[in-house]
């Protein structure tokens, strides 16, 4: 295969290219403006010379004289050698020559137009005569009646100018080769010096490396966000839009603070550990590392993981193991009952086995979330077993109320809703409540017209103070003492965020119970129009 040019070559003939065209328009131009400027300056000299002839009394008188040209001839050479011109020739009228530079011709008519200096004006072009192609210029001689008798032309050969033109040409031709020569030097210093910068690396080197970090960047699944020394985006794979809810924006130059519910210098003054924040209503988990090139920090890496897909695995974890624990206990239940009613039928008290078999009633612990309880939607009757083998564990009663009635969803993202506003105020409500007891009410209203769900989570606890009941639902704002490396309110913030983006409230008053009630009301969007 053919290899590509090296990138310091593409840039000292990029660079030279570039220069010649600029020196050769430059001297080009150059060249031009001094041949106008010489050709005027002749031209000044000539239309002087003229003038001042035409003007001498003396040429005036001599065209009364019988012979002009003894008379008019001397004075045209003096005043051609003087004034560096070609010729001086003065005429009468009719073209007649009174002087020339070569006397044989004095006496002759003039081989060019001799009328050109009638009209009293002065003419100035190029014409050809008995010495050659000429610049010249003829002005008319006026007797002391006004009337034109003669005129004087005075001219230079252009020969001569252009004699004259490359004479000063050349050293502007000298002085652009030079610019030349150490601008193509100059420009193997700029591009020796470009590519050190690069690293010495090739331009196909740097799409191959573009290309990798590109396709490595998009496809790590945490999300990574570069940031700048004022805390500014600067570059942002897809799973980091994803997180931060922008999938399909351009992010760059946006403050990170516009982006995430949390202040970022926490974030920076602890690089490496990690720590919760929120994104609308994604709980993130965020840690920070420097940027380091050259022992000097030039910006940070804000990586993101999603707590909230986490938080629902370990829960549909956790329904699962209350599940199978919730069974295993039925099944010792059921054995012992087993074992009781033979012990009993052996022993003939065939009485207290049917008063056994009746406290048994329709069965165990499954039975307060079977269809006939109202709790139909799967997903949340699956939370409310594994809440409440979990609260079991914590010494925590939790009861859901008669008469609590919940339909199937219309869409997952409604069922989905519900799980993320129930999880959060039960796990709330246990630790808010020690050892004590939580009430937990769903009422599913609206029928065909608009539909609300509204979820009522009562517990025993403390409480929440009248002056805290808005603020409690402000990031990081809790009742709960903080834990190192816990961090608290972020789940009641989850609660009112989705009511509000549902059209639904959020709120918190004290409970019957003796702690806090808190009621997330849940309007149901068609899925056909979900945010």
């Amino acid at each position: 295969m053919r290899r590509a040019m090296r990138l310091r070559t593409q840039l000292v003939l990029l660079q030279s290219a570039i220069m010649l065209v600029v020196i050769l328009g430059s001297g080009i131009a150059a060249a031009w403006l001094q041949e106008r400027s010489l050709r005027d300056a002749y031209l000044d000299r000539m239309i002087a010379v003229a003038e001042s002839t035409a003007g001498l009394p003396t040429v005036v008188d001599a065209f009364d004289a019988p012979d002009p040209s003894a008379i008019i001839q001397p004075i045209a050479e003096t005043i051609r050698e003087a004034s560096d011109v070609t010729y001086v020739v003065v005429t009468d009228a009719d073209g007649i020559r009174f002087s020339h530079p070569n006397p044989d011709l004095i006496g002759e008519r003039v081989s060019t137009d001799p009328t050109a200096a009638e009209s009293g004006e002065v003419y100035v072009g190029t014409q050809t005569g008995t010495l050659g192609t000429s610049w010249r210029a003829k002005v008319p001689v006026f007797d002391e009646s006004g009337a034109v008798v003669g005129q004087v032309s005075v001219g230079i050969l252009e020969s001569e100018l252009q004699r004259d033109w490359l004479s000063t040409v050349w050293i502007l031709a000298l002085c652009l080769g030079v610019a030349a020569i150490v601008g193509v030097v100059l420009a193997s210093w700029a591009a020796s010096l470009v590519r050190r910068r690069i690293y010495g690396v090739e331009p196909d080197e740097i799409k191959s490396m573009l290309e990798t970090r590109n396709a490595t960047l998009h496809g790590i699944g945490d999300g990574l966000v570069v940031l700048d020394e004022r805390g500014g985006i600067v570059l942002c794979n897809d799973a980091a839009l994803r997180l931060l809810g922008r999938e399909g924006a351009d992010l760059a130059g946006t403050p990170i603070a516009e982006v995430l519910d949390a202040p970022i210098d926490p974030l920076l003054a602890d690089a490496g550990e990690q720590q919760l924040v929120l994104a609308g209503e994604r709980m993130l988990v965020a840690r920070v590392d420097r940027v380091v090139v050259d022992d000097r920090a030039v910006g940070t890496v804000l990586i993101l993981r999603d707590r909230t897909e986490l938080d629902a695995a370990l829960r549909d974890l956790a329904g699962a193991q209350g599940m199978t624990e919730t069974l295993r206990a039925q099944q010792h239940e059921f054995a012992n009952t087993l074992h009781t009613l033979g012990g009993l039928l052996e022993l003939g008290e065939a009485e207290a086995a049917m008063g056994v078999i009746e406290r048994a009633g329709a069965g165990g612990a499954l039975a307060s979330l079977e269809p006939s309880s109202g709790i139909l939607e799967l997903e949340v009757a699956a939370l409310l077993l594994a809440k409440r083998a979990q609260a079991k564990e914590r010494g925590v009663e939790l009861a859901v109320l008669p008469g609590s009635t919940l339909r199937p969803a219309d869409s997952v993202g409604a069922a989905g809703d519900w799980v993320t506003v129930l999880g959060n105020l039960v796990d709330n409500a246990m630790d808010a409540s020690d050892g004590g007891r939580i009430e937990v009410a769903i009422d599913d209203e609206g029928d065909g017209g608009t539909r609300v769900v509204t979820i009522t989570v009562d517990d025993d606890g403390p409480g929440v103070p009248e002056a805290q009941r808005d603020a409690i639902f402000d990031i990081e704002v809790s009742t709960k003492s903080h834990v190192a490396g816990l961090a608290r309110g972020y789940g009641l913030t989850l609660v009112r965020r989705v009511a509000e983006r549902l059209g639904g409230s959020a709120h918190v008053e004290a409970s019957p119970l003796g702690g806090a009630r808190f009621v997330a009301r849940l309007p149901v969007v068609p899925s056909g129009v979900r945010a």
